[in-house]
């Protein structure tokens, strides 16, 4: 059974990310300390609120290092998505973990901010997206978003006010904007996509 750590670093819907992994067959464990993902086949960042926040509680519970070493598959959902990159404007500035070159900036065209509800993702047909046709509405609640370094990790976009990044992917490390445990059938399938992935062994080169 695929094995799926998810990172309790005290802000994130644990319990329905947990459930959906679950109902794909995955053996889910919430860890809190990065010594317990090590027999992983696959870890889970979530993450709600701010990346300053977010980086704080994972250094505070060390977990910043053994994230940044972890060279198998991983799934960053909202903020942990954010958390891959450099750096975040959010509050003057704040440091990610920068296993992504590029930073999270504000949805500066947005016509109201938080981002909050269903908006359609085109996707370039990557494997955290097998079965889910481009286009599908997934569910946002956010008000900053990833500007990669690299626009080939790009694999996922949305529109509000002006097109923004909505999932990227570089080696094992996939990200996603929006939350898959709140976004019905589509969202379930994701997770599953993801359990099959880590399953299959992905490494880093």
């Amino acid at each position: 059974m695929t094995r799926i750590a998810v990172v309790d670093h005290g802000a994130g819907n644990l319990v329905s990310i947990a459930r959906g992994l679950e109902r794909s067959g995955a053996d889910v464990v919430v860890v809190e300390r990065g010594d317990e993902f090590a027999n992983a086949d696959g870890v889970v960042l979530p993450g709600v609120g701010t990346t300053g926040a977010a980086m704080e509680r994972l250094a505070a519970a060390a977990l910043i290092d053994p994230l940044r070493d972890w060279d198998g598959p991983m799934l960053g959902i909202c903020v942990g998505l954010q958390l891959f990159f450099d750096s975040s404007e959010e509050h003057g500035g704040t440091t990610g973990l920068g296993v992504m070159g590029g930073a999270v900036r504000k949805l500066e065209s947005a016509p109201l901010l938080p981002h909050i509800g269903w908006n359609d993702v085109a996707t370039n047909g990557h494997p955290i997206f097998d079965g889910i046709p481009s286009g599908t509405p997934f569910y946002f609640v956010h008000s900053f978003a990833p500007e990669p370094a690299n626009p080939s990790v790009v694999i996922g976009t949305a529109e509000y006010g002006d097109r923004f990044v909505a999932a990227a992917a570089e080696g094992p490390r996939v990200g996603v904007q929006f939350h898959p445990e709140r976004s019905s059938g589509a969202g379930l399938r994701l997770l599953a996509n993801f359990v099959a992935i880590a399953g299959a062994g992905a490494r880093a080169a």
